[in-house]
C-alpha cells in the first residue's frame, strides 16, 4: 500500500478522469502518459468505469490507475476486479474503507472536518482526501488540521487548479492534489487530447517547481 501511495506522492497530481466510454478513457490515458503523468483516477460517476479501468490497465501497464467517486463496497469490488490500484471516496464510509482494506488496496476517503479525520484514523487510515478543498478552507484548513494531526497526509481535491497548485504542494502534509483541470470534460468530449497533454505537461512542470 505504501508503494502505491508513494507513487501518488511522487506524481504530485492525481488527474480525476470522467469519461463516457473506453475509447475516451484510452485517449485520456495516452495523453496523460505523453504529458509525463502516468496516473489516472477514473471516477464511478459514469457507468462502465470498471471497463475503462480494465482497458487502461491492459493498454498502459506502467500507469497507476485508481477508482474515484467510490461510494459503496460493491464499487470497491468492481474496481479491484478491474485492476484498480487504489480507491478514492468523496466521503468517509466504513463499508468502503473495510472493503478496500480486505481487498488489500489503499483507500483515500474524503474528509472535511477534524471529527472525520479522527474517524479515519480509528479505521487505520492516515492518508485522506480533503474535499471539497476550496470550499472548506483550502491550504488554511490543511495547516490548521496538520497541527493536531501531524501524522496525516492530505490529498486536497475540489477547486484545485494550475493557479493554486503551488499553494497546496508547498505544505509538508500534502501528499498530492486531485484535480480535473488538465482533463476537463470539454476537452475529453471534443477529443482534444493534444491540449490534455499540454496541460498535463504544465502540471508536471509546476509540481517540479513547487518541490524544488
Amino acid at each position: 500500500m505504501e508503494r502505491v501511495l508513494g507513487r501518488l506522492g511522487r506524481a504530485g497530481v492525481v488527474p480525476v478522469v470522467v469519461v463516457d466510454d473506453v475509447g475516451q478513457g484510452l485517449g485520456v490515458a495516452g495523453a496523460l502518459d505523453e504529458g509525463g503523468l502516468p496516473v489516472a483516477e477514473v471516477t464511478f460517476r459514469r457507468a462502465g468505469a470498471g471497463a475503462v479501468i480494465e482497458a487502461i490497465v491492459d493498454r498502459h501497464p506502467g500507469m497507476l490507475v485508481g477508482a474515484g467517486t467510490v461510494v459503496d463496497a460493491r464499487q470497491v469490488d468492481e474496481a479491484v476486479a478491474a485492476g484498480a490500484s487504489f480507491v478514492v471516496s468523496p466521503g468517509l464510509s466504513v463499508s468502503v474503507v473495510r472493503a478496500a482494506q480486505e481487498a488489500g488496496v489503499p483507500v483515500v476517503p474524503g474528509v472535511a472536518t477534524a471529527s472525520e479525520v479522527m474517524a479515519a484514523l480509528e479505521l487505520g487510515i492516515s492518508t485522506v482526501k480533503l474535499f471539497p478543498a476550496g470550499v472548506v478552507g483550502g491550504p488554511a484548513v490543511i495547516k490548521a488540521l496538520s497541527g493536531p494531526f501531524g501524522q496525516v497526509r492530505f490529498v486536497p481535491t475540489g477547486g484545485v487548479g494550475a493557479g493554486n497548485l503551488p499553494d497546496y504542494l508547498g505544505l509538508p502534509s500534502v501528499l498530492a492534489v486531485g484535480g480535473s483541470w488538465m482533463v476537463d470534460r470539454g476537452l475529453v468530449v471534443a477529443g482534444d487530447f493534444a491540449e490534455i497533454t499540454r496541460r498535463t505537461a504544465r502540471a508536471v512542470s509546476i509540481v517540479a517547481g513547487s518541490r524544488a
